[in-house]
């Protein structure tokens, strides 16, 4: 292999795709002019982010995050279950986190914003998939170029996360809400997977895998509910913080 460190690859070689283009440049070596410019402001940029979500964020209340797929049309069963979902619990008091683009994003969006709820959206700039719904208060839409920083975002302000069908970001999501409780990194709230069928293959990996193997605990199969209703994800959210007798309504 042949490097230089003083090129981008992707000018020298156009006909490069992207993926070949990253990789040829996180293999070169980069002159210091290239560090300082752009790995160290970086640095800057992620602060910019953190401190725009924070800012915008901190007065919104108790917010229930929803997660799930970007490529389910509203013609799907879990779209109008997810607009139900986030409708009723935005009745109850929480408004609605969802990552702003299309799919169940939008359905939760759309069903704060039929309830005249808070309807926060935190959009994430991709090439593909993602783009804003028109279902977000215009106040709380964001754009975040990082998936780390928009990750603090969901759950440093949600009380609740309700997780529908979805792919590998909606995976990502999951884990780090019940990572983040495991390790007692935040509190033990309610995570409602929906969809027993869609979850069960999962659901079950889980007990004759990873328990199994000593991987996790059988206290941590605890950490979330499974439900296959509108109603069922709604009451546990209810029951939830009935139990610990928090008004959320404010």
């Amino acid at each position: 292999m042949e490097m230089d460190g003083n090129r981008d690859e992707s000018l020298v070689n156009p006909a490069l795709n992207i993926n070949e283009t990253k990789l040829h440049n996180s293999l070169r070596q980069k002159t210091w002019d290239e560090t300082i410019t752009k790995d160290s402001w970086m640095v800057f940029k992620v602060m910019a982010e953190f401190v725009d979500g924070y800012e915008k964020l901190a007065k919104i209340g108790p917010c229930v995050s929803i997660f799930g797929s970007a490529r389910l049309k509203p013609e799907s069963k879990y779209y109008e279950m997810a607009v139900e979902i986030a409708e009723k619990i935005t009745k109850l008091g929480f408004g609605i986190i969802t990552g702003g683009g299309p799919g169940i994003m939008e359905a939760g969006n759309k069903g704060a914003f039929n309830a005249q709820g808070r309807s926060i959206g935190l959009n994430i700039d991709l090439p593909f998939e993602q783009h804003f719904n028109p279902y977000i208060n215009k106040s709380y839409s964001m754009n975040f170029d990082y998936f780390f920083v928009r990750k603090v975002m969901f759950v440093k302000y949600s009380q609740g996360f309700v997780v529908m069908p979805g792919g590998f970001g909606t995976l990502d999501e999951l884990t780090e809400a019940m990572t983040l409780i495991q390790t007692n990194k935040i509190g033990k709230f309610p995570i409602v997977l929906v969809g027993s069928e869609f979850w069960g293959g999962l659901l079950e990996w889980f007990k004759a895998t990873l328990l199994k193997e000593g991987m996790i605990a059988e206290d941590d199969l605890d950490l979330y509910r499974v439900v296959d209703t509108a109603d069922e994800a709604v009451a546990h959210i209810k029951a939830f913080y009935d139990k610990y007798s928090v008004n959320v309504n404010f």
